[in-house]
């Protein structure tokens, strides 16, 4: 039933919407150019099949509307083949190695997909090479990241691709920190959420050398 649901095109459509964030059903309606009650109708089925929940309210001009989330079991479905192997292969791996030795086999494997991921030639601008390494994560390790830029660039994910082997292996957010230093020719620093909802979060620094 719950692979039914996301295979259709209608449903399909608000599942990659939410993968984004939390929305209302007048957002999704917006988005999708379709009535908010075509909207609820999809919502109240894929809430029943524990697709989405509501997590909260956002102020409206008459009265507040619900906002809907993907549940967490839902945002790591993309994982489930290879999660339990990928969790055992690392623990067989670095069982009996010091934390120090963990993070540098993590940044190994992180600059080993870089170089096989990116492609030859990188922008000189180092916003592109931020946009390119968000891009590539998405395209490659199933994330769904944005941009920002606030002083310094933070690719910030709405959700984590790794999240059920983040949760015993934190040391796995490294292999991507590097990956993205690797692309972006700056340093990086991790600042991922592994808390309840887990989401990818990176920083990227500035270097007066490199300029905007």
């Amino acid at each position: 039933m719950l692979r039914k649901q996301l295979l259709d095109s209608s449903r399909g459509r608000v599942v990659a919407l939410l993968r984004l964030g939390g929305l209302t059903a007048d957002d999704l309606a917006s988005k999708l150019g379709v009535t908010t009650n075509a909207v609820r109708e999809h919502l109240a089925g894929l809430e029943r099949d524990g697709v989405v929940e509501r997590t909260g309210r956002r102020p409206g001009t008459t009265r507040p509307s619900q906002v809907y989330e993907l549940t967490a079991e839902v945002e790591q479905l993309p994982s489930q083949a290879y999660v339990p192997f990928v969790t055992e292969l690392i623990q067989v791996f670095t069982m009996g190695l010091s934390a120090q030795r963990v993070g540098r086999l993590m940044r190994e494997v992180g600059e080993g997909l870089a170089d096989k991921l990116s492609p030859g030639k990188r922008p000189v601008d180092l916003r592109a090479r931020v946009t390119l390494a968000s891009r590539l994560i998405n395209e490659h390790l199933g994330a769904v990241t944005r941009v920002e830029e606030n002083g310094s660039f933070v690719i910030r994910g709405a959700g984590c691709p790794l999240a059920a082997l983040t949760g015993k292996h934190p040391s796995v957010c490294l292999a991507i920190e590097s990956l993205v230093a690797k692309v972006v020719g700056s340093p990086v620093h991790e600042c991922c959420d592994r808390t309840t909802r887990p989401r990818c979060g990176f920083e990227i620094k500035r270097r007066l050398t490199h300029g905007r």
